[in-house]
């Protein structure tokens, strides 16, 4: 196979996804280890870190076994590029939903022999959110330059390649009250619910844990976390002509046709395009649609223009995170 004759011991990384309780939407990565240390120090390190990110040894067409803890098992195959997906309609899955409304469950490499040092005793983790009935609606967020600056309107975007090249996710500042805002919406009006939070990002999987640990390390509620191929971001479309956000999101309203959802983003690219794209086509499903303001005053006016036009969803562009909340809680969201 593609991957035999490799070195370095074998991994899998179990993205954080979504479903339903008789649809499982499974996603990862089979890869070698690069022995990442996040929590490293030095510009050094940081740029070691930041080449073993990118310069990926993917294991290529590789049998997986996914083991659900009620002793089901399902079968896959990484992509040409170390990815799998297991997009299965399965029911039964309720009893092994947890009381956060995820679904644990394990994947390994289904091999008889190798040569190779498999990590974790062949057993790594993934986790599928499955929301509960029982909530208000869902939010989708932007993560770059919406929880967290990115410069992604910096000249040929150099603030983005040095905070991702030079800075520890640890480091990484999120936006003043983001994570508050974030909990407030994740726990609704009564403050008792757990509204799904799904994170979108054009960032490339590559960043997947560097983005996983910066959440994780800033409080913010755990969520699906979806994210694009390298392919995607090379220009080399994965996703048909659809952009990789709006794809992700249609995705995401599909697999909960009764649920209804607050968009959240920023002004710098083209997220107020594809969020009123959204609630034109799906009307009723978003109720509110927050953009946070950048430095350009170009893609600023064009953005406003656009904003000024909406006259169905409630559509607010905010320099904090205060008047989101001030909004919501005016909406009744929080």
């Amino acid at each position: 196979m593609a991957w035999f004759g490799r070195k370095d011991p074998l991994q899998i990384i179990g993205f954080q996804t979504y479903g339903t309780p008789d649809h499982i939407y499974a996603r990862g990565r089979a890869l070698e280890d690069e022995t990442i240390d996040l929590a490293q120090k030095g510009t050094i390190q940081l740029l070691l870190n930041s080449w073993k990110r990118f310069e990926t040894d993917e294991i290529r067409h590789a049998p997986l076994k996914m083991h659900l803890s009620d002793g089901r098992i399902l079968k896959v195959k990484t992509d040409d590029h170390g990815y799998f997906v297991v997009d299965e309609t399965i029911g039964g899955l309720d009893p092994m939903i947890n009381e956060e409304n995820w679904l644990p469950y394990e994947i390994s490499f289904d091999l008889e022999t190798t040569r190779h040092t498999i990590l974790g005793s062949n057993r790594f983790p993934g986790a599928i959110l499955i929301p509960s009935h029982d909530i208000s609606y869902g939010i989708i967020t932007d993560i770059d330059d919406t929880i967290l600056h990115t410069g992604v309107t910096s000249y040929m975007k150099w603030q983005v390649i040095a905070n991702t090249l030079f800075k520890r996710a640890e480091r990484r500042i999120p936006l003043q009250g983001a994570a508050e805002l974030y909990h407030n919406f994740h726990r609704g009006k009564s403050g008792l619910e757990a509204n799904p939070v799904f994170y979108v990002s054009h960032s490339p999987w590559n960043l997947y844990r560097y983005l996983e640990f910066f959440l994780s390390a800033n409080d913010f509620p755990k969520g699906p976390i979806l994210l694009r191929s390298m392919a995607s971001v090379l220009g080399r479309s994965v996703e048909g002509h659809i952009p990789h956000k709006e794809y992700e999101i249609r995705n995401i309203l599909k697999t909960y046709p009764k649920m209804r959802f607050i968009l959240v983003g920023d002004s710098g690219e083209k997220d107020a395009d594809i969020y009123l794209k959204i609630a034109r086509e799906y009307p009723g499903r978003i109720r509110a649609i927050y953009l946070r303001s950048v430095k350009h005053r170009s893609r600023m006016q064009r953005v406003r223009k656009l904003t000024d036009r909406e006259t169905e969803v409630p559509v607010l562009v905010v320099d904090r995170s205060e008047e989101v909340a001030e909004h919501a809680r005016g909406m009744g969201f929080i």
